[in-house]
């Protein structure tokens, strides 16, 4: 396959494709003697895995490190496994901070007159840390 038939197959744009070759994370291509990149199976299965790992918030260095699991036929799914609940914890911990934000967010919106006056607990917060503060 060529590069455009591979970008096709995997949904993939072929500047993605070249980067992730470039960063060492696919197995190099064969190159034709018109020095065309031209990709095997083994690309197609390398790529969706990247893309699809990415897709559930795999970083680059972690889709690397599935990738070194998935090529490794003396792999255990322990290791698959453990990886995986690692990126659950990070999501829940992500998911917990943005909630935390929303909330102070929302507090800030609900104290804030919102009027014409220029009295805003939000601006006061983003200033002071708090929206609490008394004037000074």
């Amino acid at each position: 396959m060529n590069i455009s038939e591979i970008a096709k197959k995997t949904g993939l744009t072929a500047k993605a494709i070249r980067f992730y070759e470039d960063k060492g994370l696919i197995t190099p291509p064969e190159r034709g003697d018109n020095s065309y990149r031209y990709y095997q199976a083994r690309h197609l299965d390398e790529l969706m895995l990247l893309k699809q790992a990415k897709d559930v918030g795999f970083t680059l260095d972690e889709c690397g490190e599935l990738l070194g699991l998935f090529r490794n036929p003396s792999r255990h799914s322990a290791d698959v496994k453990s990886a995986t609940i690692a990126k659950i914890d990070e999501i829940q911990q992500t998911i917990l901070k943005l909630s935390a934000i929303r909330d102070t967010l929302q507090e800030l919106v609900d104290v804030c007159p919102g009027d014409e006056g220029a009295d805003c607990p939000i601006i006061d917060h983003l200033v002071r840390g708090c929206c609490h503060h008394g004037k000074a």
